[in-house]
């Protein structure tokens, strides 16, 4: 279910909802469009970026492992 709200907005930027919607689809439609994005891009972002630290937290101790596995190698040639 949709409600509606009101917002105000510089006539430059209601320009340019106006061109990139066109004729096609409404300045709603647009803003909803683009605000979706932009969420699911925040949100994508939040993720990555604890990945991220869980890699950097755990990449001493596999940089240290990798090393130790070729060291070993080394030894055994």
């Amino acid at each position: 279910m949709k409600e509606k709200t009101s917002i105000t907005l510089s006539k430059d930027v209601l320009a340019e909802i106006d061109r990139l919607a066109g004729s096609r689809q409404s300045r709603s439609a647009l803003i909803e469009r683009i605000l979706r994005l932009h969420l699911r891009n925040r949100e994508r972002a939040v993720v990555q970026a604890r990945d991220l630290a869980r890699i950097n937290e755990s990449a001493d101790r596999l940089n240290q492992e990798a090393a130790d596995v070729l060291n070993y190698q080394a030894l055994d040639e």
